[in-house]
């Protein structure tokens, strides 16, 4: 269950770019994706603002026959995960039969496709529902149809976690791949920008309901109101690293530590869980607080869990003892494959030598905290920590570090 594990290929689909290097742009630059909501009406409701990929022809990425058997969601999930194939480099068919495979999570399913099929059921009747249905809203459907397409035969599984799903998922592929497979696949997918969706999430009574994208989400902030949700997909390549005989010639670095807990204390602002992962996965990259050079908060822009964040930030780091930055401020909370875009993004942050900006937002008067705002700041960064949350106590933190000595 040893052995370094690392990064060979990034595949992003985000509100604010197609593909890696258009993301990361973007992210340098702070263009935000952040609008009111576009594929449907949203005025009849309380919440606005959200992060929608677009423009997104689906049929420019995935072939004709998968569309009318696939969500939004697993669209997205199918692009990223191309993305990553080709950045990485490798022809899947010259790996042993059962000897590569893929783990995804997801928050919410297909909603999307469940609604137009609900929908179909009430006004014509069930003889007119997809067939389809009966997966594609389904937590586990990024994860086989992107085996399915990739001829993917070896571990597979499905995290469902909300946010910290996501790193989830990234650690399972790890393991896989400590215990001898040659490559995974692993990442996250949501989309929930349809009104059966936006409901339910209205529900939670996190959502933000500022009319303005540039004040809707805030972390940090004294006017922190509530995240904006997003859609997306991040999907990453995971290979063995220095030391095994099929080791990757290059890579963008290593996930050199995890570890995930869970408080159901977290929705009080109280919960002590995440402070404990941040310290578990420190000691599971063999790192201490002073080798972080950068932190990717979870940064949920409601007052009380921004509080607990900043407080098990400085209880490990300090005060103002490490940079700070939120960069799906761009995007909105992405949920599953939020953390995994942060991971993707922390690792290009590690190889250009710059941390990427938190837009729109400012350290409140009680917050000690070194949030990298407006602009990219250059340093010298050798390892990165990602956090991410999930609604009810979830919560995982990862550990990425350059390869470089």
């Amino acid at each position: 269950m040893n052995g370094s594990v690392v990064v060979t290929g990034l595949g992003l689909v985000t509100p604010n770019g197609l593909g890696t290097e258009d993301v990361w742009s973007a992210t340098l630059r702070g263009r935000s994706g952040l609008a009111m909501v576009d594929r449907f009406d949203p005025s009849q409701y309380p919440a606005w603002i959200a992060g929608e990929v677009f423009p997104f022809a689906p049929e420019q990425h995935i072939s004709s026959r998968l569309i009318p058997q696939t969500d939004h969601m697993t669209r997205l999930a199918l692009t990223a995960a191309d993305y990553a194939v080709r950045d990485a480099k490798i022809d899947l068919t010259e790996l042993p039969e059962f000897g590569a495979g893929v783990v995804t999570a997801a928050t919410t399913g297909g909603f999307e496709f469940g609604q137009r099929e609900l929908e179909r059921l009430w006004s014509k009747g069930p003889q007119h529902v997809s067939a389809y249905q009966s997966f594609a809203w389904f937590y586990a459907v990024n994860t086989g149809q992107i085996s399915i397409r990739h001829g993917l035969r070896g571990p597979a599984g499905v995290v469902v976690g909300d946010q910290a799903g996501g790193l989830d998922a990234i650690a399972q592929a790890r393991r896989q791949v400590r215990k001898g497979t040659s490559l995974m696949i692993a990442g996250g997918a949501d989309s929930t920008l349809c009104p059966w969706a936006w409901v339910a999430q209205l529900a939670n009574n996190l959502m933000s309901r500022a009319t303005e994208p540039d004040q809707a989400y805030v972390p940090f902030d004294d006017r922190a109101c509530g995240y904006v949700p997003g859609e997306g997909a991040a999907m990453l390549v995971l290979q063995p690293g220095a030391g095994s005989d099929v080791g990757p010639v290059a890579a963008y670095g290593e996930i050199a530590g995890h570890a995930a807990t869970f408080d159901r204390r977290a929705a009080t602002g109280m919960s002590a869980g995440l402070r404990k992962a941040i310290e578990l996965a420190l000691i599971d990259a063999s790192l201490t607080p002073s080798d972080i050079d950068v932190v990717f908060a979870d940064g949920y822009a409601v007052k009380r869990l921004d509080d607990s964040e900043v407080t098990a930030i400085a209880d490990v780091f300090g005060v103002r003892g490490v940079p700070v930055t939120v960069p799906k401020t761009m995007v909105g909370r992405l949920y599953s494959a939020g953390p995994v875009l942060d991971l993707a993004l922390a690792l290009l942050a590690l190889r250009d030598g710059v941390i990427p900006p938190t837009i729109n937002s400012a350290p409140g008067s009680h917050h000690a905290l070194d949030l990298v705002v407006g602009q990219p700041r250059t340093a010298a960064l050798n390892a990165a920590l990602v956090i991410a949350r999930g609604y009810g106590g979830f919560n995982s933190a990862m550990v990425v570090k350059s390869l470089e000595e």
